[in-house]
């Protein structure tokens, strides 16, 4: 059962990987973004993860300290004339295997790859019991509906975030244009299905950590993810957001995901 309680977990196996934050805000100039915009508020700290195969399925736990449980997510605020979106977010934990392309530990890269990324949220997906599952490509070639980040040396790199097919876990909603009240939600969840729906995941808050649990098929048989096989060794990522989106987040080093005691 996918449900965020570690205790069946054990206390051997765990590995301690440590992250920092994905651009560091003397560098944020480099990239054509201002020191004034950086906003993680992550840090630097130790994620224990933990890994399993059982019946078909791939299994990871993840353990990792957080002060508050940020579980608020924007919503609508009446201002003045009309409603715009507030600037608060939920805490947020993403795991990235490489899908195809040259891979890169960073997504500010002029290299070009796909990942296949799960992407759990405190409160958009966590009620739903599921995590998105996503598919993110990296480019500089020029790609429409795609952040653009400046790199060193005068290049552009476009970053597309796409959803696998399917019902996700939460859809966005619009603002009314009359005032229905001082706030109002921007997202509702809803039951997921589909491709989006490959990842199970659950999160527990307590006592100052994060615990969080994800499964899914180790071969789901579509293009979209990455098939985990006996043998593979796949190279990988975790990143935190603490009440943090886009570039404000913390990051690991690539991590070698290694199957080859897989049953």
């Amino acid at each position: 059962k996918v449900d965020g309680d570690l205790s069946e977990w054990g206390t051997d196996g765990w590995i301690g990987v440590q992250i920092k934050p994905a651009l560091e805000k003397k560098d944020r100039p480099k990239y054509g973004l201002e020191e004034i915009d950086d906003h993680n508020v992550t840090g630097s700290l130790t994620v224990q993860l933990k890994t399993g195969v059982h019946g078909g399925r791939f299994y990871l736990a993840v353990k990792f300290a957080d002060a508050t449980e940020d579980k608020d997510h924007q919503g609508w605020e009446w201002r003045g004339t009309k409603y715009a979106l507030a600037r608060r977010y939920d805490d947020q934990f993403a795991v990235r295997f490489h899908l195809s392309g040259d891979y890169d530990r960073t997504m500010l890269s002029a290299k070009e790859y796909k990942a296949d990324v799960w992407l759990w949220t405190a409160a958009r997906t966590n009620p739903t019991g599921f995590a998105e599952d996503l598919n993110h490509s990296f480019t500089t070639r020029v790609t429409e509906d795609a952040a653009e980040y400046s790199l060193p040396g005068g290049k552009t790199v476009y970053i597309k975030k796409q959803r696998d097919a399917g019902v996700p876990p939460y859809k966005n909603l619009p603002a009314s244009r009359d005032n229905k009240g001082e706030k109002l939600p921007s997202f509702e969840t809803q039951k997921p299905n589909g491709s989006v729906a490959d990842v199970a995941a659950k999160g527990i808050w307590k006592g100052g950590f994060w615990t969080l649990e994800f499964a899914r098929a180790m071969n789901t048989g579509s293009t979209e993810d990455v098939a985990f096989k006996p043998g593979l060794k796949l190279l990988g990522q975790i990143a935190v957001f603490n009440r943090g989106q886009a570039e404000h987040k913390s990051v690991s080093e690539p991590l070698l995901f290694d199957f080859s005691a897989a049953p």
